[in-house]
């Protein structure tokens, strides 16, 4: 059992996630750790600082029935408080006002809270970081959060001020927001999807969670494409096709690796460890379909040439060991 003084110094350097007016029997999770909403609770203390996944799935009044989960990724700092109250209309959590922010802040580091919050399971941690050892805040900033109205503008917050661009005037890319599988259903349309993909798209399409496009804006990641073929000119179409069956994994790595993440296996890793933490706890199939894409890329490199290349392959062996 942690001493007094010991979890007194983790709750002042830990960071603190409060979670405001969140309805009983609400799951609340974050890395691989969930809890039950219970008539008390109003969040999360001694939270490592780095990188975490937040998610929650609100319930009915009896605790029977939960709906699709959405999760968000927070880049906490030493003692930060991270705010987030609950909207009943909506069923999600939003930010507050920041001069209201700034007052739960101070109760937090006041102690007025302490009693309500449960504790981060420290004993956990090192399964969190092998799944997300390699995503950076960058990462989260670089995949963002993308929000489509019907007229095709590209919607993002950054700094509190929403910003409208066309997309074909976009220079700028979004930063992070909540992942749904709620509004996917829509996105797989022109994707190669197995028998069972198109299955579970189609009990998306008819769930009753699902929201309608009209009603609600598109939303997705930022994911880099994934190109399934090469293309090249001044090759005879024999070559392009060995090529195809051949070293396609390969060559497509590389040009990947240079083109897309400047050359960084790391960014390359980071964003393969988002797109499964995003499918795994966020259940998000945009994201399942992403980290598919990403591992048959990987794992189809029997000829990588490139140094890069080859240690892209390395860890992503070792990630999986």
């Amino acid at each position: 059992m942690m001493d007094a003084d010991k979890a007194l110094e983790l709750v002042k350097s830990g960071a603190t996630l409060l979670l405001l007016d969140v309805p009983q029997y609400t799951l609340i999770g974050i890395d691989t750790q969930v809890f039950s909403v219970g008539p008390a609770f109003k969040g999360i203390k001694m939270i490592p600082p780095g990188v975490h996944f937040v998610f929650y799935s609100s319930s009915t009044r009896d605790g029977k029935e939960f709906s699709p989960i959405t999760g968000f990724f927070i880049d906490a700092g030493y003692s930060q408080v991270v705010v987030r109250m609950w909207d009943q209309q909506e069923e999600r959590l939003i930010k507050v006002p920041e001069e209201e922010e700034e007052r739960y802040r101070q109760a937090v580091r006041s102690f007025e809270f302490d009693k309500h919050l449960g504790p981060y399971d420290l004993s956990l941690y090192a399964d969190w970081k092998r799944l997300s050892n390699y995503i950076t805040k960058s990462t989260i900033e670089q995949l963002g959060f993308i929000e489509m109205d019907s007229c095709g503008c590209l919607r993002f917050q950054c700094s509190g001020i929403s910003h409208v661009f066309h997309v074909a005037l976009l220079m700028f890319k979004p930063i992070g927001g909540e992942i749904t599988v709620t509004y996917e259903h829509g996105m797989l349309k022109n994707t190669c999807k197995s028998a069972m993909e198109r299955v579970l798209d189609e009990q998306l399409r008819n769930s009753k969670f699902s929201s309608p496009a009209e009603k609600h804006p598109k939303r997705g990641c930022y994911y880099t494409p994934i190109p399934r073929i090469i293309k090249r000119k001044g090759i005879e179409s024999e070559q392009l096709t060995s090529l195809n069956l051949d070293k396609a994994s390969t060559e497509l790595l590389e040009t990947l690796l240079v083109k897309d993440y400047g050359g960084s296996e790391e960014l390359l890793l980071g964003e393969l460890q988002f797109a499964f933490i995003a499918f795994l706890m966020g259940q998000s199939l945009e994201a399942f379909m992403q980290w598919k894409s990403l591992v048959s890329l990987l794992l189809g490199c029997t000829e990588a040439n490139h140094s890069s290349c080859q240690s892209t392959v390395c860890k992503l062996e070792e990630l999986n060991a």
